[in-house]
């Protein structure tokens, strides 16, 4: 495929705003529908010109359905609700899809992989090349370390985010329950007060701070005795999200249908 359509979800948003930006800097994707909820005051709207450039020939429009035939795939950063619902329109049109929002519950993730059965798309809580090698990475520490080190996952995010754990936090501790042969429902531990006792062995520490306007830092402790390890990955912007899902977008339009993540885009698995 030479060019590829996108359909963006949330268009107007934080990281709508973003990904048109990273699109006017892609060669081979172009802006073919551009999409925000029912009461937005965005809605009617040029698309570029919402995002503060020139006008791109693309009104804002308040449902999917009127824009979905006009491309190739969807990118959604809204949340796990709309989300699903988008997912759904998707699979009834054949069209693939790029998913970044978080908040997925049990149920929804058991209904998105019946839709995935039918389309391709790259469903992740972080599109960062940068986040998505501290994945790689702390899988492969906790392989080293095992049992003889303590794990907390510390999160930080603006004072605006909705979730908490964020959706990245959690895919950190998931992968470190499952590198380390634990049940992550039974060991994840959010909160700490009053007199808890001695830490578990195999608990995975889960700390979310919400302040101001910071953008996204992950940080995982590997603690010993008489040493700890800490590897951090912090955000400066939003921006690296927006290439991320340039990056999948590209990847997701050459796929059979499935439920993919950013470690498949990245070739990390």
């Amino acid at each position: 495929m030479d060019t590829i359509r996108a359909i963006i979800v949330g268009v107007a948003g934080r990281m709508g705003n973003r990904i048109l930006w990273a699109l006017h800097e892609t060669s081979n994707i172009h802006l073919a529908g551009a999409v925000e909820r029912k009461d937005h005051p965005a809605l009617g709207r040029d698309a570029g010109e919402v995002a503060g450039m020139e006008k791109w020939g693309v009104p804002i429009v308040g449902d999917l359905r009127q824009a979905i035939d006009s491309g190739d795939l969807i990118i959604d950063f809204t949340n796990a609700e709309s989300s699903l619902k988008n997912l759904q329109i998707a699979a009834e049109k054949g069209k693939c899809a790029v998913i970044g929002s978080t908040g997925f519950s049990t149920a929804q993730m058991e209904e998105v992989k019946i839709l995935t059965g039918k389309i391709p798309v790259v469903l992740s809580p972080n599109m960062s090349v940068g986040v998505n090698v501290l994945f790689k990475t702390v899988s492969d520490l906790a392989k080293i370390l095992g049992d003889d080190f303590d794990v907390e996952v510390i999160e930080a995010h603006h004072r605006m985010k909705k979730d908490a754990p964020s959706g990245t936090a959690i895919k950190i501790g998931q992968i470190l329950a499952k590198t380390l042969n634990r049940n992550y429902e039974e060991v994840a531990v959010f909160e700490r007060k009053g007199m808890t006792g001695e830490r578990r062995k195999k608990d995975i520490g889960m700390q979310t701070i919400r302040a101001g306007d910071i953008v996204g830092e992950h940080t995982v402790i590997f603690g010993g005795i008489g040493e700890r390890l800490e590897v951090t990955h912090r955000a400066h912007s939003r921006d690296n999200f927006a290439r991320g899902a340039m990056r999948a977008a590209a990847w997701v339009v050459k796929q059979k249908p499935g439920l993919y993540d950013m470690q498949d885009v990245l070739g990390l698995k």
